[in-house]
């Protein structure tokens, strides 16, 4: 079968993998055979990848649809002076969704190459962990850099990275969460947002840095800038809210520049695209890598960062992911060349089945595309949701080709599950599929109100 016959195949396969879903979780159908004009209210919900204020953008007329919708992010309060210094990059952003944990990649990078002595990538990346962990606390690159180039221990407590540091695996070890609400203006009232913390601060590393390179000034390195490269999307489905990323990147990057820049060079910032797709990123890779690249600040979406990976171990470059989620990834066999400074998904799971457990709903439908990031948090949450007392045939998972553009299928076997509550884990075609989900006369009282 052709990659094109194969993708007609799983597109129309859509309403088969919502029939056989819901048979397979022993869902009751007491919605079949019911007045198709009978609206079926449900409290909506999302995840980090759609609960965000450039959505409603894709709901050309009728944004009112979101009215309701509740989710979760990795999110904390961020100072209101940090959100002036990204608007001053960016002036168009609408809202700052991992642009701390960008912001913190890139510093953590900088600060690391800084002890490191050198900007060689493979030794750098001894550095990132420790650079999060131990020593003096520090929370800016004016405070960071000069620890650094003394060889004193330090940890960097920025933006995201405010609770503790890096675990051995080089991910977060706790994490803040908001609790976010679609208004009636389709517009996240941010006097709702709820912020909480998860994880565990003790499983943050208790590794020591290794000897730096013994001198900052020899050939290998004198005059050698290190090259910071952006692996994000400016194109595919999660470019719709990349803006905050790409500013929390570059602000990081002006603020070690100017704190004297790294080994006394200024950090050079290179753009790039992921395209949120793997051979975009791939092709993207490879020319920051013949660029001279030696730190790449992404993918953007799980599966493409699990899918270039091997290509960065292969390269020798270092990979920092500020919000890649899925729990696969920590996994993934990196040779010690792979971050993030994005919480994995085992604690947003717990945030987000704690969130619809808060509202008692009696039957629940998890909507989720086909790739790493959906179908993990997916399996997550239905685990945290059973957990929490809810029983699993009253959980309904339904799941979508990532490149699936008709959701009709979709909506039709949500409306057959008659549930009270309905979570969603994509990107953009969240949009779309909430469109769908009217034309069936499902979702929030307030939304299908003015539909």
């Amino acid at each position: 079968m052709s990659a094109t016959q194969a993708h007609r195949a799983r597109s129309t396969a859509v309403v088969l993998v919502a029939a056989v879903t819901l048979a397979g979780c022993g869902t009751k159908r007491e919605g079949a055979g019911q007045d198709p004009d009978t609206p079926v209210h449900v409290r909506l919900y999302g995840s980090d990848a759609n609960m965000t204020n450039s959505l409603r953008n894709k709901l050309d007329g009728n944004p009112g649809l979101l009215s309701g919708m509740t989710g979760t992010a990795p999110l904390l309060k961020l100072p209101e002076t940090f959100k002036t210094r990204l608007r001053s990059v960016d002036a168009s952003l609408a809202d700052f969704g991992y642009a701390a944990e960008a912001y913190d990649a890139v510093m953590i990078a900088g600060l690391a190459a800084e002890s490191a002595r050198t900007v060689e990538a493979p030794t750098v990346a001894k550095f990132i962990v420790p650079a999060t962990t131990g020593g003096a606390e520090c929370d800016s690159a004016a405070t960071c850099l000069p620890l650094a180039k003394s060889g004193r221990d330090f940890a960097y407590r920025g933006v995201s990275l405010s609770r503790s540091g890096l675990t051995d695996q080089g991910e977060p070890s706790s994490a803040s969460y908001g609790t976010l609400h679609f208004g009636r203006d389709a517009t996240i009232n941010d006097n709702l947002t709820e912020y909480v913390g998860a994880g565990d601060e003790r499983s943050a590393s208790t590794a020591a840095a290794p000897p730096p390179a013994a001198n900052p000034n020899s050939s290998s390195n004198k005059k050698r800038a290190l090259k910071v490269g952006a692996l994000m999307p400016h194109t595919g489905r999660l470019a719709y809210r990349s803006g905050p990323r790409f500013a929390g990147a570059k602000l990081a990057v002006a603020d070690l520049n100017a704190a004297g820049g790294v080994l006394g060079e200024p950090v050079e910032w290179i753009d790039g695209d992921d395209g949120t797709d793997a051979a975009v990123a791939a092709a993207t890779v490879d020319r920051l890598v013949g660029l001279g690249v030696q730190v790449i600040i992404g993918a953007s979406s799980s599966s493409v960062t699990k899918a270039v990976i091997p290509k960065i171990a292969a390269a020798g470059r270092i990979l920092i992911s500020p919000s890649s989620t899925s729990d696969e990834l920590s996994a993934v066999p990196d040779g010690g060349m792979f971050f993030r400074t994005a919480p994995p998904d085992t604690l947003q799971a717990r945030a987000l089945a704690d969130v619809i457990m808060r509202d008692g709903p009696k039957r629940v439908v998890v909507v989720a595309r086909e790739d790493a990031y959906g179908m993990g948090l997916q399996q997550n949450v239905k685990a945290d949701l059973v957990a929490a007392g809810m029983a699993g045939d009253d959980i309904a998972l339904l799941s979508y080709p990532a490149s699936a553009e008709d959701f009709a299928g979709i909506a039709a076997g949500v409306r057959e599950a008659r549930p009270d509550a309905v979570l969603i884990v994509g990107y953009e075609e969240t949009a779309t599929i909430v469109r769908a989900l009217a034309a069936r006369k499902v979702g929030t009282e307030s939304g299908l109100a003015g539909y």
